[in-house]
């Protein structure tokens, strides 16, 4: 610090400085600031008289103007003696002793200013007897500490109680009297001011007495506070606070208790602040680390008993023991220690004082405090007080009076809440220490809930400032952390309080589930852990669960259930997860538990679907069962409980739908069985692959018959569920997110999904998706209002082009949508006007289409390339897209047979005696009502099908534009209509061969429907090896709908000549564009169909064998459920059918341990095919062949006895089949050649015109025995038929229509078919003319193929020098055929007959005019689908068809050609010289004479032959065509052998040329003597006699080489067009 005295002015003292110092002085003096003058003076006084000390100033110079200052303050003298002070100290200590000489003189020099007391006071004894102040500093000193003694610690004695009892008791009597008056506390305090005095009475004694009289007034605090605080002045701070802790000391016995008086009062003092509470709180006991230690404690006991709960108790002992266990722990609870702490608390609790409660349950374990009941009501009775002006404003439900609760008289308690920002200032905090233990107080719950419920509805209306919606926010996240932390936990803590739990369903529902879910979360995963008596709870929770879940059953559901819902009103978490968890492992459980759900509140609804959504997504359990190839059965039962639980209850869907949605967005597809149960459940939707045929059709009718007969359960009362499920889909906006989901994630399966899993989990998977998306598509289509549908649904393009959905799934989506909007659009028009004829409806209904389709037709354009649409129309497409089997047929059958049910109902209703009469007026009502409906729906939906049929048949003329070829359209359409869309639904399937046959029926232009049957029949494999299984169905269900539609043109050639013949569909000749109707001949006729469906029938077997041999799993599934769906239709050829059962039985043998699920399906395919047997029939009965002598084609023949007319190369197929490797050797095989005859002796066919299945004409002597031998017995003919054929009979049925004429057109030919057409038809000239011409063109044809024949014999001979010996051809011959069986999957066979090959010589003059004329216009082959032209070839039964010529010459243009180059070819390779062509034009000529000629004399034969049959047959009709049908089905059931010899070999073919000749010649001499000759030649080639003449010889070489070479040709030839194909 600066020197305020400089120096100068000491050395000028005199002249200038004294007048400086004094001037220094009074300025510091004078200055305003108290303490800075104070200081500035002090230090002037010392530095003066420092110089001083130091000699530079005289002690009377300073003295002198010492006196001149000291008038300048008032307390400059006792500053000056401070100054003296500490220059004495520091003069003391120096060991000049000059400087303390000074110093004295300067204290003299000064003592008439400064008082000798103040000096005294403050120098040392010693400076005070050199000063001579006083006598002698010793007596001094001891004088100083006697005061001290007496002043301080000297005790006044004062009364006590006992002593003064008189002023105590006036005292008493003071503080006791009546207080109502004027009297204040200022009066008494003054009174007992003087009593102490008067009475000399212990101050502190006196303030005991005060304290002990207001415990006993507690109701005077506005009397005794004021009078406390005003007696604290008197005494020290701390004296207060020491007399409550001695009160409170005195009750810390082990046996005291703490009165609450005492806690009231020192709560009171702590209010108004007279104590501090730390002062207070040290006093109090337990210690803070007791209570801890008692907090922990009760946390293990805790676990403790959750322990002893859960272990398994295995005897009787064992529970005693726990319950006195029980009991103990219950005595311990109910003796506390007394806890001063929480007494206070509780007391600070009661009068308000919620501050310092705070600070008390701040210094304690969370819930420790308010664990304790008192404490809890206590803080409950404070929030009551502070809510009521709110709950009274906003919470109080109408019509509740409700008791108002007055608020607290002390003006310091917590301010009422009058909004929610108070409440949540205010209460909330409250509410949180309170916690789980606001169970004590349910009335209070229910306050809080409803407050909550008020403030959410005012946050959900609010649309204030940013402000105020901040603010709400706010208080919306408080509320959600009460509801967490307080409500629902004290909910866990009530007993099962049914209205509670309602009551904050009040609130919860509110909240968007999101919330909800996340409080349930917290609530069962968190909670329960965060306190010992929640830790408790939860165990007994789970015991008394296990309890009621292991006594569950159907019988006791209602008991059960009853004490479920208790269980459920407190801890529903607990209790869902632990039922949940038994229902995944056991799924009997199922319906109990659902059924017992129904005593649960809206809550545990919720809490419920919360829980199974948490088991769903529980990420440690694995999705797969261990093999990988199955999904779990525990998610298997879960999903089944969501079902049956969702549609009984009325639970929330919204998150369980966007749970489903969460997992298919993560591209997981195995929770979509939850939602197709759900769907199934609450909306009756059935997705099943096992729906009859009846359900199908009843599926195609409207909703009411869908409800009724479409389904396995009758599902009623579905409307309210299926409503909820609706409504939930589209608040949260799920309906068309999760079908595209769906959609997409089908191939996600695969592609994404799909990686690592089993290929038969993938394909279950897929289905699952691709079922579920059915289903949902079908509940949105039947339950969404048009404006709901066509909002929601955008339209097809930006379907398949924005959101990749695949096409078949794009148009199920939107299928609905424009029938919706048709419907809609003609009702519509028809109010606009009001014409009711039937074609004004029709315009109107084609209109509507026209304008809703318009835009579609626009919109598919972009799906697919340009090039696509030059085959198909857009039109087309989309038609076929759009349309459904509800606009193509009317199931009258099912309308019939639902309502003949209610019929037979009605009349049971009727019959039933016991049923009460209004019960039965109710039922008969409802079933009448019913039946009604399904009439009217029947109506509308015949009127709805006309209107469709009428609009197609305008449409059809643009449909297919054919810019390519008919080939190319064909494959279109199979491509992108037929073939996505009948593996997409069974119904769809249906639809599909439906839709199929009404474009044929329509006469379509431009479609050929015998090339799309073709290609549909042809080659399957492909198609049936990429099917997931339920495809594979649907697969099945398409070609069965189709071979049901070929087998009834089949079996009747009226129906045929009806629906098929004069068709465009049928036309063989497949020109480019437009259709020549009139041209009969372009037509395939009837006979030549036959054919075509056997080439189809055994295409099929050929696929199947194919699939069942690969031992590929997925082949070998999907062929047998395709094989098992079209069985009511095929196999109806019996050799085909055995060879498919040989096939399937080695299945069943190979899979029985490998793959148990194909082995299942093998049996039950086998079994089923067994039972079809007796309907099976021989091939030469399902299709016709005409005799060889008809068209003097030499060699037809008939692979060997059971195979009747089966391919040759399905023949060796089949051996391949029964023996599987080379077990039968070339000697074999002769020895079966040779034993041919024996065989052929047995089995002859009845008609003498047909050829034996060996190829062997059948001796006709043998045939004429017969007949005669029928004639002399029926009955032997009666026994034959039992033996032989036992189910003779049903195979004629099954042959449908057919029945009937079958005999017939097996004895007749062409000619005696076309006099049957002449009989049933009524004979007009017209008629007449056509049949005349239709004989007409049969002669020209059999002609023509008689000159083919002669031809190619002339060219055979000159060939005949150069052929090997037999025996080499025999050879050959075995090793080809071992080659055949043991080799190649195509079937070929080294001794194959080429079809008689065609060379250009050998074409009659019309056939090669029509093939200048077509060459040019037939279709190329295409090559697209399936490789070669998918019509059949020549042969047109198969591909190495070698025993027919019946096909009419001009069937199809494209093979005609093909074949005409191979069989060029054939001819080539092996530089077989031609006629030249002025030869053969001379023996065409002498052919065509001869030929006319024979046909009129076989013409007259014919008629005579028919009369006589006539009479024949008259008597035993039905018994001969029987009789025929057992011989043939013995023929086919002749095995070994005989079945596989082939007829091919040399030694059979010159029988054939010698019958061929023989019949020739001996037609014009008698039939009886020809038929006699030919069974001698045959038995005589048969034998194998060196008889024969040198003729027949050269003959049989000749046709041997015909054979030899064209069997190598045509093997060549077939292994080229397979691998074209």
């Amino acid at each position: 610090m600066a020197a305020l005295l400089p120096a100068e002015w000491i050395k000028n003292w005199e002249k200038g400085g004294k007048s400086e110092f004094v001037q220094l002085c009074r300025a510091l003096s004078e200055n305003k600031n108290h303490d800075v003058g104070f200081r500035d003076i002090q230090q002037a006084l010392y530095e003066l008289a420092y110089h001083v000390v130091r000699g530079n100033l005289k002690h009377d110079q300073a003295s002198n103007v010492l006196g001149d200052v000291i008038e300048f303050r008032e307390d400059m003298p006792s500053i000056l003696a401070d100054v003296f002070c500490i220059l004495d100290i520091e003069t003391s200590c120096l060991e000049e002793k000059n400087k303390r000489d000074h110093f004295t003189q300067l204290v003299l020099a000064c003592l008439y200013l400064v008082s000798d007391t103040v000096l005294k006071e403050r120098l040392d004894p010693e400076t005070l007897e050199s000063l001579g102040l006083i006598k002698q500093s010793q007596q001094f000193n001891q004088k100083s500490v006697k005061i001290k003694t007496k002043l301080f610690y000297k005790q006044q004695k004062f009364n006590l109680l006992r002593e003064e009892n008189e002023g105590y008791a006036k005292l008493i009597a003071e503080l006791g009297q009546d207080l109502s008056g004027n009297i204040t506390s200022d009066l008494i305090l003054e009174n007992i001011k003087s009593l102490i005095g008067c009475f000399n009475l212990d101050p502190n004694r006196v303030l005991d007495i005060i304290l002990e009289v207001y415990e006993c007034r507690p109701e005077y605090d506005d009397f005794f506070v004021p009078l406390i605080e005003s007696y604290m002045y008197m005494c020290e701070p701390q004296t207060l606070c020491h007399i409550l802790g001695f009160k409170f000391k005195f009750y810390q016995d082990p046996s005291g208790e703490t009165p609450s008086s005492l806690y009231r009062v020192a709560a009171v003092l702590l209010q108004h602040n007279l104590i501090d509470l730390e002062d207070l709180y040290v006093h109090l006991l337990p210690g803070d680390n007791a209570i801890i230690e008692e907090h922990k404690r009760e946390i293990v006991e805790a676990k403790q008993i959750v322990r002893k709960l859960t272990m398994v108790v295995l005897s009787s002992e064992k529970t005693e023991e726990k319950e006195k266990e029980k009991e103990k722990e219950e005595e311990k609870t109910e003796k506390p220690p007394d806890n001063q702490k929480l007494g206070l608390l509780e007391a600070l609790l009661k009068i308000g004082d919620w501050h310092h409660a705070q600070s008390i349950m701040d210094q304690m374990p969370p819930f420790y405090s308010t664990s304790h009941k008192p404490i809890a009501i206590a803080l409950c009775q404070l929030v009551h007080v502070t809510i009521e002006p709110l709950y009274r404003r906003v919470g109080v439900p109408k019509g509740a009076k409700g008791s108002p609760i007055s608020s607290l008289p002390n003006k310091r308690a917590p301010k009422q809440a009058e909004s929610f920002e108070e409440l949540r200032k205010e209460v909330f905090n409250m509410l949180c220490y309170l916690g789980p233990h606001l169970s004590h107080d349910p009335i209070l719950f229910a306050k809080v809930v409803r407050l909550g419920k008020a403030f959410m509805k005012e946050f959900q209306s609010d649309g204030g400032k940013q402000e105020d919606k901040e603010k709400m926010e706010t208080l919306f996240s408080c509320l959600l952390s009460i509801t967490d932390q307080v409500l629902l936990p004290s909910l866990s803590l009530m007993d099962c309080n049914a209205c509670m739990s309602e009551e904050l369903w009040g609130m919860f529902k509110t909240f968007p589930y999101q919330y909800r879910y996340r409080l349930y979360g917290q609530w069962k995963n968190e909670t329960y852990n965060s306190h010992p008596l929640l830790v408790k709870v939860k165990a007994q929770t789970i015991d008394r669960a296990k309890y009621i879940m292991k006594r569950l059953t159907k019988e006791n559901v209602k008991p059960s259930g009853r004490q479920i819902g208790k269980l459920s009103h407190s801890n529903p978490t607990i209790l869902f997860d632990y039922i949940l968890s038994q229902i995944q492992k056991y799924d009997n459980l199922i319906t109990p538990v659902v059924d017992s759900l129904k005593y649960l509140t809206s809550l545990n609804y919720d809490v419920l679907a919360y829980c199974i959504i948490e088991a769903l997504a529980n990420p440690e359990k694995e999705r797969m069962k261990h093999d990988d190839t199955t999904i779990s059965s525990w998610l298997q039962s879960l999903a089944s409980f969501c079902g049956a639980v969702f549609r009984k209850y009325p639970i929330e869907l919204a998150g369980l739908l966007q749970y489903v949605a969460n997992q298919l967005k993560a591209g997981k597809s195995f929770d979509l069985l939850i939602l197709k149960e759900v769907v199934q459940k609450m909306a009756g939707i059935e997705i099943t692959e096992e729906m009859t045929m009846e359900q199908l059709e009843a599926m195609t009718g409207g909703e009411q018959l869908k409800a009724e007969g479409g389904y396995f359960g009758q599902i009623r009362n579905t409307k309210k569920s299926s409503q909820r499920l609706k409504d939930a889909l589209l608040d949260h906006d799920l309906a068309l997110p999760l079908c595209l989901l769906m959609a997409q994630q089908r191939n996600g399966v695969v592609f994404q999904e799909g990686g690592e899993k089993h290929l038969k989990l993938v394909g279950k998977l897929y289905d699952q998706c691709h079922d579920t998306l059915v289903q949902f598509g079908g509940f949105l289509a039947s339950n969404l209002s048009t404006e709901d549908y066509i909002k929601r649904v955008p339209s097809i393009d930006v379907l398949c082009n924005e959101f990749h959905t695949p096409h078949d799934a794009a148009f199920f989506l939107s299928r609905p949508m424009y029938a919706h909007h048709i419907s809609s659009k003609y009702d519509e028009l028809k109010k606009a006007e009001k014409g009711n004829k039937q074609q004004h409806k029709v315009h109107k209904y084609i209109t509507s289409c026209e304008l809703v389709m318009a835009p579609v037709h626009e919109a598919v354009i972009s799906l697919h390339l340009p090039k696509v649409w030059d085959d198909i129309s857009p039109q087309f497409y989309a038609t076929f897209w759009s349309l459904t089997m509800y606009d193509l047929a009317v199931p009258h059958s099912s309308y019939d047979r639902e309502v003949n049910k209610l019929k037979v109902q009605m009349k049971a209703i009727d019959d039933n005696q016991e049923m009460p009469p209004n019960k039965k007026k109710k039922e008969k009502e409802r079933c009448t009502a019913l039946q009604d409906k399904l009439l009217e729906e029947e109506k509308k939906q015949l009127e709805h099908v006309q209107r469709v049929l009428q609009r197609l048949k305008l449409e059809k003329d643009n449909w297919l534009l054919a810019k390519s070829t008919k080939n190319e359209t064909i494959t279109k359409f199979l491509q992108l209509c037929i073939f996505p869309r009948c593996i997409f639904s069974a119904i769809d399937a249906v639809y599909c061969a439906h839709f199929v046959e009404l474009v044929h029926q329509q006469k379509t232009p431009n479609f050929s429907t015998l090339l799309c049957y073709d290609r549909v029949f042809s080659d399957i494999i492909y198609t049936v090896a990429s099917c997931t299984e339920n495809e594979a169905s649907r697969y099945g269900r398409f070609l069965c709908c189709m071979l049901e539609t070929v087998t009834r043109w089949h079996s009747d050639r009226v129906i045929y000549e009806k629906e098929c013949g004069n068709y465009p569909g049928f036309l063989t000749i497949l020109r480019a564009t437009g259709f020549d109707g009139g041209n009969k001949a372009d037509q395939l006729d009837y006979e030549n169909f036959r054919h075509v469906v056997h080439k189809w029938h055994y295409k099929l077997t050929k696929a199947s064998v194919h699939c069942l041999e690969t031992g590929e799993y997925t082949h070998i599934r999907n062929i047998l459920i395709v094989l098992t769906k079209i069985l009511p239709w095929y196999p109806k050829v019996l050799n085909l059918g055995q060879a498919l059962e040989r096939r399937v039985h080695k299945i069943c043998q190979e899979e029985k341990e490998k793959r148990p699920d194909l082995y299942a399906l093998a049996m039950g395919y086998s079994g089923q095919l067994k039972s079809r047997k007796p309907f099976m029939i021989p091939e030469n009965e399902f299709h016709h062949k005409d005799p060889p002598a008809r068209n003097a084609v030499p060699a037809t023949v008939q692979n060997g006895p059971g195979g009747a007319g089966m391919p040759t190369s399905l023949t060796i197929n089949t051996v391949r089949l029964e023996e599987g490797t080379t077990e039968e050797t070339a000697d074999k095989l002769k020895e079966k050649s040779q034993g041919v005859v024996k065989v052929i002796n047995k089995t002859v066919n009845a008609t003498p015109k047909v050829t034996t299945s060996n190829g062997n004409s059948a001796s006709n002597s043998k045939i004429i025995k017969e007949k005669d031998d029928k004639e002399k017995s029926g009955k032997e003919k009666d026994k034959e038929k039992k033996d032989k054929t036992p189910a003779a009979t049903p195979e004629m049925k099954a042959l449908g229509k057919d029945g009937k004429d079958k005999p017939k057109e097996e004895r007749a030919n062409k000619d005696e078919k076309a006099r049957e057409i002449k009989e049933k038809t009524p004979k007009s000239d017209k008629e007449k003319e056509k049949v005349k011409k239709e004989e007409k063109a049969s002669k020209e044809e059999k002609s023509k193929t008689v000159v083919t024949i002669i031809e190619s014999k002339s060219t055979v001979e000159k060939e005949r020098e150069k052929e090997p010996s037999r025996e080499r051809d025999l050879a050959k011959e075995m090793k080809s055929k071992e080659n055949a069986k043991g080799g190649e999957k195509v079937p070929v066979a080294g001794s194959l007959k080429s079809p008689v090959p065609r060379s250009e010589t050998s074409e009659s003059e019309r056939e090669q005019k029509r093939r200048k004329v077509d060459t040019h216009s037939s279709p190329s082959h295409s090559s697209t689908v399936k490789g070669t032209a998918v019509l059949p070839k020549v042969p047109l039964v198969s591909e190495n068809y070698s025993s027919s010529r019946v096909i009419s010459v001009h069937f199809l243009q494209d093979n005609l050609n093909e074949l005409k180059d191979s069989s060029a070819k054939h001819y080539i390779n092996h530089t077989t010289p031609t006629l030249s062509k002025s030869k053969e034009r001379e023996v065409e000529k002498k052919d065509l004479d001869k030929s006319r000629e024979r046909s009129r004399e076989r013409e007259k034969k014919d008629e005579k032959d028919r009369k006589d049959r006539k009479r024949d047959h008259s008597n035993s009709d039905r018994e001969v065509p029987q009789d025929s049908t057992k011989r043939r089905k013995d023929e086919n059931g002749t095995t070994g052998s005989s079945k596989h010899s082939k007829s091919e070999s040399p030694s059979d073919s010159p029988r054939l040329n010698e019958k061929e000749k023989e019949k020739n010649k001996s037609k014009s001499s008698g039939k009886e003597k020809g038929d006699s000759i030919k069974a001698e030649k045959m038995e005589k080639s048969s034998s194998g006699s060196k008889k024969e003449s040198r003729h027949d010889k050269e003959k049989t070489e000749k046709k041997e080489k015909r054979d030899s070479t064209g069997g190598k040709e045509e093997k060549k030839h077939h292994k080229s067009s397979d691998k074209h194909r």
